[in-house]
This record gives structure tokens, C-alpha cells and sequence, in this order.
């Protein structure tokens, strides 16, 4: 059994996807997505308050004060969306939701190293691309959960700091330099080496803890 990747991706700003943009203005629910037989259109719908004033988006079905919209395109290699682009590496979206104008996509890859050639062309594409959740399936049917850290969540002085002290032995046990000499080495006093290494540290945590 191939050991697949199923991914959450959250892009921040998705720019040319309609479910997106209406999401700005109003509460957007159930979304789902086709492609034409031919694969030259796509279409999405999704389903939101009556009330909302949602243009280019056909009103298809109404029932209690929500209506049930579509938006039809024909995608081209400029104006892919993020669902587009991921499912150009063969990978489906599983499920889609949207809102304030942020999207957030699930698909499964077939390995890790195809998870992350979708993340990276995701993040030359769109602003403000994060993973939320990666869990990968093993050959014996068991499930673990992996932790994708984003290094773009640390600053440039941080991941430094993080490579100095990791090259000069400062995690090891015992500590082949301390604080002081990592600091030295990186023209930093003492006390703003710490804080930087605080600052990474508590992120990485962040990213662990909360996966």
C-alpha cells in the first residue's frame, strides 16, 4: 500500500477564487467543485444566505432563506485556482471550505515528497499558504500524525540563531558550547541570543503542540 500524505492546506489569500471572495461578504457553506467531462470547465458550488448579494454566481436552488450558488469557468494556465493547481499533480480536493476570504483545501498525495511539490508551487502562486494538519497512513493500516513545520513562521535572525546554535553542539547533552559562545559567534550579546532562541523555540512548540 503506497503510504499517502492527506494534507490541509490553508491559503490566506487565494486571489482569483470566487468561493473566496464571497466569503468576504457573507457566511459560505457545503462547497463542492466539478470539472467538465472535457476538462475545459469547472464549476463550483456553494450555499449561502438568501439575502447576500453575490454577483457572478448563478442563484440555482432556494429552501429556507439559504440559496445554493454556482460558479462556472474555464480554467487556463494563468488564472488556475488553488484547487486547480493541486489537482493538476493528480491529486483530487477532498473538501473545501472558505471564509473572511480565506480558503482552506484537503487532499491526499501520494508521498510526502509530492506533498511538498504541491505546497511549494502553492506558495510561488498564492499569499499566505500554511499547512494545518499532515497525517501520513503506514503499511500495516496504522495512522501517524506528521509535523510540517513552515520555517517562513521564523524570522530570518531566528532561523540563525536556531542553525548556530544547533551546528555549534548547543542541543547536544552535554552541551559542546553555551550560551555565551554561541552569542560570540553570532555577534549577539547573551541576552538577545536567548530571546531570539525563546522566540523559535516557543513557535516550534506552537507547530508541535497544536498539530
Amino acid at each position: 500500500m503506497n503510504e499517502g500524505v492527506h494534507g490541509e492546506i490553508h491559503v490566506a489569500d487565494p486571489s482569483i477564487c470566487r468561493v473566496s471572495e464571497a466569503s468576504k461578504e457573507t457566511a459560505v457553506e457545503s462547497v463542492s467543485r466539478s470539472v467538465g467531462a472535457t476538462g475545459d470547465t469547472a464549476a463550483v458550488e456553494f450555499t449561502a444566505p438568501s439575502s447576500a448579494a453575490i454577483d457572478d454566481a448563478d442563484e440555482i436552488f432556494h429552501h429556507e432563506q439559504k440559496t445554493i450558488y454556482r460558479v462556472t469557468h474555464s480554467p487556463t494556465e494563468e488564472s488556475r485556482c488553488a484547487c486547480e493547481l493541486i489537482e493538476g499533480h493528480g491529486c483530487p480536493v477532498r473538501h473545501l471550505e472558505a471564509d473572511c476570504g480565506a480558503v482552506v483545501l484537503s487532499f491526499v498525495a501520494a508521498d510526502l515528497e509530492s506533498f511538498r511539490d504541491i505546497v511549494v508551487n502553492l506558495k510561488s502562486a498564492f499569499d499566505g499558504v500554511s499547512l494545518r494538519r499532515l497525517t501520513q497512513s503506514e503499511p500495516d493500516s496504522a495512522t501517524g500524525s506528521l509535523v510540517f513545520v513552515d520555517r517562513d513562521e521564523l524570522t530570518a535572525r531566528q532561523r540563525e540563531v536556531l542553525e548556530t546554535a544547533h551546528e555549534m553542539g548547543y542541543f547536544e547533552h552535554p552541551r559542546e558550547a553555551n550560551a555565551t559562545e554561541v552569542a560570540a559567534a553570532l555577534d549577539i550579546n547573551r541576552s538577545t541570543f536567548t530571546e531570539h532562541l525563546s522566540a523559535a523555540q516557543s513557535k516550534l512548540l506552537d507547530t508541535i503542540l497544536d498539530a
